[in-house]
């Protein structure tokens, strides 16, 4: 079977498993089989594929919904490739807008201690630590598998001597000062439906929070923040939590805070001033 062969093949089985850019991805994963990129697999149209077998399993995988970074092993976050292990939440493109909003604060009140809560593979971290080399970074998740992914990122951008990896529950072991709490943390309600790429193959911890509306981890966050005198917060949160979250902003007294957007326009995320 030729590479164009194979091409052809894999896209009918994606587009008949509801796959929905089926070409696309039947590209990525004949990159990814053969090693060559998608330029060059039209420059070798003609050239045979090896091991097809294995191919084959490959777009198996995907037509049952098995997301293709955890096939691949590899996700694009901020124009950068990060390892993404099967069993850790995969980067989505509205988390660079959280990047962008910490990295503001950062720069605007000259953080250097930034704590983030439930790293994951820890994309959010070394992208932090990459754009600002002021600032040292405490990482914790409660998921082993993640911190391990984590250290393999960390190694991979040369960032284990500023982040630090923490097995806990949010800062329970981290007891040094943070000028700022970062975190992408579970708030999806539970009622809610998803996708079965996500819904069938991620980690269900790292996704959903507890509670009708999914806010109680975004609460827990700023309890926290004000408890331990931590000036800053910045979250990822659903579109549907920003009046919830309103309410509790102002039931706390927290005067200063202001909700981002997504390029949908929809509400993604918080940052505010807890002292």
């Amino acid at each position: 079977m030729s590479i164009a062969e194979a091409l052809k093949k894999l896209t009918r089985i994606l587009r008949l498993a509801g796959i929905e850019r089926p070409l696309l991805e039947a590209e990525l994963l004949l990159s990814f089989h053969s090693g060559l990129d998608r330029v060059g697999l039209r420059l070798h149209e003609s050239d045979s594929v090896e091991d097809e077998d294995s191919l084959l399993a490959l777009a198996r995988r995907r037509a049952n919904h098995e997301p293709l970074e955890y096939i691949v092993g590899r996700a694009g976050f901020y124009s950068e490739e990060f390892i993404v292990h099967p069993g850790v939440l995969i980067p989505r493109p509205e988390t660079e807008l959280l990047v962008d909003a910490a990295s503001a604060l950062i720069e605007r009140h000259s953080l250097r201690n930034i704590a983030e809560i439930g790293t994951g593979s820890a994309i959010i971290s070394v992208m932090l630590a990459k754009k600002h080399p002021q600032i040292t970074i405490e990482a914790s998740d409660i998921s082993p598998k993640a911190l391990e992914n984590a250290k393999v990122n960390m190694e991979r951008f040369d960032m284990s001597g500023r982040i630090s990896l923490h097995h806990c529950s949010m800062l329970d072991d981290i007891d040094t000062k943070v000028d700022m709490i970062v975190s992408n943390p579970p708030y999806i309600a539970r009622k809610e439906e998803l996708p079965p790429e996500v819904s069938l193959y991620e980690p269900h911890e790292a996704l959903y929070s507890s509670g009708e509306d999914g806010c109680d981890m975004l609460k827990a966050i700023v309890n926290l923040a004000i408890e331990r005198e931590i000036p800053y917060v910045v979250c990822e949160m659903g579109y549907l939590q920003r009046e919830p979250m309103r309410r509790f902003f102002e039931e706390r007294a927290i005067g200063e805070y202001r909700f981002y957007r997504d390029l949908a326009g929809l509400d993604r995320g918080f940052e505010l001033k807890v002292c």
